[in-house]
């Protein structure tokens, strides 16, 4: 397919790492951690998951890097698994993302930004419903929701120009105020009692059992724990792929993209490390559900798992709600920017294939793919309508482990296959630090099939239900 218009290549090192780091950073790091902390019972444990999701992440994004500057075309990893595999592990990919990964996890950056405007903005309440027909429900929280994915989706029709401005303001802006929250918490907020009460438990893991009872946890239930428990980091550090959809605008992709991967994901990494060093020099890491106040009831059972709330609270008391909320409205919107305006650039490489609609794979007079951006903005909002942000994020997680794992395969596959293929950066530590991710994640996806079967078995069956649809639409 022939297009008039071209893409612009006006993404620089600066700009491609901000897509990177900004797309990572949403909610999770403020939320899920008090998850984790139920699941494993001892900060030592938590720092652990914490630290495997950041070297998972690291290694990955290492991997990406020679996959990145073999192929840098619009599209990313649709391409590697196409080049890697075939077409149809290509579509796959493409339809997994279009139906719930990427999609999905814009709505639930999207609704996690709309309750938080709620805490700022009274009206925005999640107990208000207008409409309700099944799963689906209509309020004000999914009316902010999809209007910001509406409004962000607008501005990337407008030209990348317009949305890397957007997503350089908002990551600059919420690194900034991470590293202040940081900076804050072990300068501080940090308290002497709370570090002798954890490292009491440091090592200790235990779940609630029965009757509120804990049950220390080892061998095979500690790590079916950690596995359960890394699907909330694995989500929040997610999306650092992102940057590799947008190769046809970024400039010198062959150097910028594998640079961006591995310094974006660094920086998220060493970040999410020292905020959830905060959390367990402020709070206790166990606490009871009906606790009288923020110190009993623990990282644990933080009210509605707003840790970062909970952390600033002793030193900006009711305050703490409103910076928090205001921090988490600015971290999501600009989380959403970089998902939605790198999401496009996979269905337009799709339809430049002939496997998906025609109109998808034209661009605009502006460069930029409008027709996917929209069409990807209303699945999205209709993704808001229906579920909750934990069952997206359960589902989005198997799933990307999925294509993760086979495109780091792909890259063994590709040495054999295509030896004297330009390598301008090769994958660091290969062929061991591939291996150590393939393995990781393979072992994940093994413990969430075994503990989280509804959770899993969704994800699968959207990628098997893309098999027909592929020869359909190869057909056609």
């Amino acid at each position: 397919m022939q297009d008039e218009h071209a893409f612009q290549r006006r993404l620089n090192l600066f700009d491609s790492t901000a897509i990177v780091v900004g797309s990572m950073i949403g909610s999770g790091i403020f939320i899920v951690s008090a998850d984790i902390a139920r699941m494993v019972g001892s900060p030592g444990w938590l720092m652990m998951v914490w630290i495997i999701t950041g070297f998972m992440t690291v290694f990955a994004a290492l991997s990406y890097g020679e996959l990145a500057g073999m192929f840098p075309k619009a599209g990313g990893q649709y391409v590697y698994l196409k080049e890697a595999y075939n077409p149809l592990t290509g579509f796959l990919y493409g339809w997994t993302l279009f139906l719930v990964i990427q999609t999905g996890t814009i709505a639930a950056v999207g609704m996690a930004f709309a309750k938080f405007s709620g805490v700022l903005i009274p009206s925005i309440a999640e107990n208000i419903v207008w409409f309700k027909a099944g799963f689906f429900k209509f309020g004000p929280v999914q009316l902010v929701a999809i209007g910001s994915i509406a409004f962000l989706t607008w501005i990337n029709t407008r030209g990348i120009k317009e949305g890397k401005n957007i997503q350089n303001t908002f990551t600059s802006g919420k690194f900034i105020l991470l590293l202040l929250f940081i900076l804050i918490g072990l300068g501080f907020a940090s308290n002497l009692s709370t570090i002798k009460i954890n490292n009491l438990v440091f090592w200790t893991p235990v779940q609630e059992g029965p009757g509120g009872q804990d049950i220390p946890l080892g061998g095979i239930a500690l790590v079916a724990a950690i596995g359960m428990a890394m699907v909330g980091s694995l989500f929040s550090s997610d999306a650092w792929n992102n940057i590799t959809f947008t190769a046809g605008e970024v400039i010198n992709p062959r150097k910028n993209i594998p640079l961006s991967l591995f310094l974006g994901t660094l920086i998220v990494t060493i970040l999410y490390l020292l905020a959830n060093i905060v959390y367990i020099t402020v709070l206790p890491l166990r606490g009871v559900p009906d606790g009288a106040d923020i110190v009993s009831r623990g990282m644990q059972y933080a009210v509605n798992d707003r840790l970062g709330t909970a952390a600033m609270s002793g030193l900006f008391g009711n305050y703490a709600v409103l910076i928090m909320a205001a921090f988490i409205v600015i971290s999501t919107f600009g989380c959403n920017n970089g998902l939605i305006l790198a999401g496009a650039r996979v269905y337009y490489a799709m339809a430049d294939d002939g496997i998906f609609f025609k109109k998808v794979g034209t661009l605009n007079d502006k460069g930029v793919p409008a027709t996917g951006l929209v069409i990807q903005g209303i699945w999205a909002g209709l993704l808001c309508l229906s579920g909750t942000y934990g069952q997206l994020l359960d589902y989005v997680v198997f799933a990307v482990l999925i294509f993760y794992v086979l495109t780091i395969f792909g890259l063994f596959l590709l040495r054999k296959n295509r030896p004297e293929a330009e390598r301008p950066y090769k994958a660091f530590g290969y062929p061991v630090i591939p291996l150590i991710y393939i393995i990781l994640a393979l072992t994940v996806m093994v413990i969430l099939f075994i503990y989280k079967p509804g959770y899993t078995w969704p994800g699968l069956i959207i990628v098997i239900l893309g098999i027909p649809v592929y020869f359909l639409w190869s057909k056609k």
